[in-house]
């Protein structure tokens, strides 16, 4: 036996059906139903079958004078029912937020006195968390940021989005200088994100290599991360850290080049290109192939590509003759000749 919305028994197999949904999310059957009632002043229980969540959600009530009719509730009427237990709820959640302030404020005055704080660094897990961490910070920054960014291949919706908050920086007077690797010339999103910039509060600069990503704020605050998969960063604020991570920033910036100069990749008359010698280098210190793409900024392909190039112009017939003959070919004694081997300040 199953029950009808009038409280009849259905002696056949068909079960009403269900609309698990909010009020929120009236269905198109039930707004339809309820607008028809509504002008009607009336509807039957045979007509309110395809839309149960009428009655569900107390939208219709059983006319008391006839038993085969639903009553509309008015809409101000439902309305009212709906947002009065939301409106208490929000009265007692702000009782509650002044009874906890009034519980920690004797507490804020005895932090404040701490000669050092106990969230100078702070862990972030997730995205979100970060992202939430990072735009509190640079909407608080009234001077200058300071970030190295290793070059790297960005879906336009995060490209955008990069514009914008660096968009509304300058346009509040903060000056912004960047740290890319020299293959950022070569990607065509970051060139026509740099290009939109022409305040002159924002600076771009280039290295052959770069080891991970930072971001300072008004030399108050920075953030790194802590894992690859960039999902754990740590929130800096100790003096101390902060002013030495500033001077690595201030250390490299001074060896990179601005991202409007030449080419990084010009061919020396030893026929080896700038980021060949790069390559070389790391391939002297022992670096794999991945690790080299990624500290160069490019993916494995296009390194192996110039490895392949290096050991043409050195004879070279193996990876372990390369290395020799990179270490007696002199050719990293010539290294500082690259674009990010001198100081361009």
């Amino acid at each position: 036996m199953f029950r009808t919305l009038g409280g009849g028994d259905l002696t056949t197999n068909r079960t009403n059906e269900t609309h698990p949904h909010s009020i929120t999310e009236l269905c198109r059957e039930g707004g339809r139903l309820y607008a028809n009632a509504l002008r009607t002043g009336y509807i039957t229980r045979a007509d309110a079958e395809p839309a149960p969540c009428l009655m569900e959600l107390a939208l219709l009530h059983p006319d008391p004078d006839d038993a085969n009719r639903l009553r509309p509730v008015p809409p101000a009427v439902a309305l009212a029912q709906r947002l009065n237990p939301i409106e208490r709820e929000i009265s007692q959640r702000r009782r509650t937020s002044i009874e906890l302030a009034e519980t920690f404020e004797p507490f804020m005055a005895l932090s404040a006195q701490g000669t050092s704080s106990t969230h100078s660094i702070t862990v972030l897990e997730g995205l979100d968390r970060i992202n939430t961490a990072l735009d509190l910070a640079t909407n608080q920054c009234t001077n200058e940021v300071l970030s190295i960014q290793p070059s790297a291949r960005h879906p336009e919706r995060r490209v955008i989005e990069g514009l914008e908050r660096d968009k509304t920086l300058t346009e509040r007077g903060v000056r912004i200088r960047t740290l890319y690797q020299h293959t950022a010339r070569y990607s065509p999103e970051r060139l026509a994100y740099v290009d939109r910039f022409s305040t002159g509060k924002a600076e771009y600069r280039t290295i052959d290599e770069l080891v991970e990503r930072l971001i300072i704020c008004d030399e108050t605050v920075a953030f790194i991360p802590v894992r690859d998969d960039r999902q754990v960063a740590l929130e800096i604020r100790h003096p101390g850290l902060v002013g030495y991570l500033i001077k690595v920033f201030e250390f490299i910036w001074s060896r990179a080049v601005p991202l409007t100069a030449g080419a990084p990749y010009e061919t020396a008359p030893d026929g080896i290109t700038d980021i060949q010698h790069s390559i070389a280098k790391l391939l002297v210190e022992g670096h794999v192939d991945e690790a080299i793409a990624r500290r160069l900024g490019m993916n494995v392909r296009t390194c192996r590509a110039h490895i392949a190039k290096l050991a043409t112009a050195l004879g070279s017939g193996s990876r372990a003759q390369l290395g020799y003959l990179i270490a007696q070919s002199g050719i990293l004694e010539q290294g500082n000749r690259n674009l990010g081997g001198e100081n361009n300040a």
